[in-house]
């Protein structure tokens, strides 16, 4: 368990992260896409994942497959994801013409697989037809060989486009878990957010989900609109308890670059980490268990047996204009962006990609074996999972040593998870862990 010597970048980092604002980054990955850059020269796909699976470095059956679809109905106010607003039928068949090429092509490269894991996310795939969408989960399944009844595999809907007809389309395909961005059930938080939507919508989509046979239902919601109370956002949480979700995700609203809550923002801190500490003590009362920040599952939800998916050890498959893959040492997409001129080129370009060049990977980072190790530790970190207290990935993050000092972390067993002060701050003690290299890299990025 001995640490190397905490740099004083790391440990400016590591303070800097106590005492700024608690809101600096959500880490869902590590690097971000804000320190891919385009790879030279390419790498050849066949060739680097038979690498990957010949070495031992990754588990032939064990992959997670994600497919991306960039379109949604509306830009909310908070959001950054790479994502279009209501395309032309045609723009839209050109995109998913696009991913059955690269489908073919990614297939291929991969040899002999199984995935343990199937997410369709975007954007809003449900934006997508019925028979539209029958055919992604056709290219899916039959395409990718991907058994979706055998495994878990979940989809992202809306409140508009949770339809019957769409949704009948996911149950027979075997999807098991719907997740709905409802955000707020009240008209006019939406509103302030920038999701301007009708309380009747959402609950009529909840209705319609509720009455299939999806074994999990996610709901997001968002704290911190301008005008939200303790008292408005506990009720939030208690109406989206009437469904019984077997999980739900609590997002703080951030305001970010280039999105259009950014031209408004202000300092609410403090207001943001209130209603976290209600909303968190709320759920756990009703019987929910906390896997990380923003993550609450139901204790009495079953859970379902599937294959062994390790997140921090196994490969991803990405397809689809944003999409990440990731090897060992090698994460890889097409190139990223937030403002909406700077997607519709990105996306341009994909639908023009032939076979020959979806057989590349051009854009990306490469990630050396302290990378990978402090990769896994983060991502362990920030979960429920907890990080094993001995071992390479504990040793590549000497800061570790900083937050038992400082009360965010604490020993339980062979395993350092965050204390519920280290919860809180989970968005800014994980980027203030991202290597000295990361940080430069992300901070050159120009964002469009």
């Amino acid at each position: 368990m001995a640490h190397t010597e905490i740099s004083a970048a790391a440990r400016a980092a590591i303070d800097e992260a106590i005492e700024a604002t608690p809101y600096a980054q959500y880490v869902y990955g590590y690097p971000h896409k804000t320190a891919y850059r385009p790879l030279a020269p390419p790498r050849e796909l066949s060739r680097m994942w038979a690498h990957e699976f010949e070495s031992g470095a990754l588990r032939r059956g064990s992959l997670f497959l994600y497919v991306h679809v960039p379109f949604c109905e509306m830009r909310c106010g908070f959001c950054n994801l790479f994502t279009t607003v209501r395309p032309e039928e045609s723009f839209e068949q050109a995109y998913l013409d696009a991913l059955a090429r690269q489908s073919r092509v990614v297939r291929d490269a991969l040899g002999p697989v199984s995935f343990a894991r199937v997410a369709v996310g975007g954007g809003t795939p449900t934006w997508l037809s019925p028979a539209q969408l029958d055919a992604l989960f056709s290219m899916i399944v039959d395409g990718m060989g991907a058994d979706v009844k055998a495994i878990p595999c979940s989809v992202e809907t809306s409140p508009e486009t949770a339809t019957p007809d769409r949704l009948a389309v996911l149950e027979r395909y075997g999807v098991d878990r719907v997740s709905i961005g409802v955000q707020s059930f009240f008209d006019e938080e939406s509103k302030s957010m920038g999701r301007p939507q009708k309380r009747a919508s959402v609950e009529r989509a909840l209705d319609a989900i509720r009455a299939r046979s999806f074994a999990t239902l996610n709901i997001d919601l968002i704290y911190g609109a301008p005008e939200q109370t303790a008292a408005s956002w506990i009720e939030n949480i208690a109406l989206a308890l009437r469904y019984k979700p077997e999980e739900l995700y609590l997002y703080p609203l951030y305001v970010r670059p280039l999105t259009g809550l950014a031209k408004g923002a202000r300092d609410w801190d403090d207001h943001r980490l209130e209603l976290y500490r209600a909303g968190r003590d709320y759920l756990r009362a009703q019987g929910y268990r906390q896997a990380s920040m923003r993550m609450f599952r139901r204790e009495d939800a079953a859970s379902a047996s599937a294959p062994a998916y390790e997140c921090q050890r196994d490969g991803m498959v990405g397809l689809g204009c944003g999409a990440r893959s990731y090897t060992s040492s090698l994460h890889y997409s097409e190139e990223w962006a937030v403002g909406a001129r700077s997607v519709r080129e990105i996306l341009h370009a994909y639908n023009a990609r032939d076979e020959r060049e979806f057989a590349l990977a051009r854009y990306g980072v490469e990630l050396d074996a302290h990378e990978q190790h402090r990769r896994g530790a983060i991502l362990s970190l920030l979960s429920d999972e907890g990080l094993a207290d001995a071992g390479p990935r504990f040793d590549a993050l000497p800061e570790l040593a900083l937050l038992i000092e400082r009360g965010l972390a604490r020993r339980e067993g062979a395993r350092l998870v965050l204390t519920d002060a280290g919860l809180e701050r989970a968005d800014s003690i994980g980027p203030a862990l991202f290597s000295e290299r990361v940080r430069a890299k992300m901070q050159a990025f120009a964002l469009r």
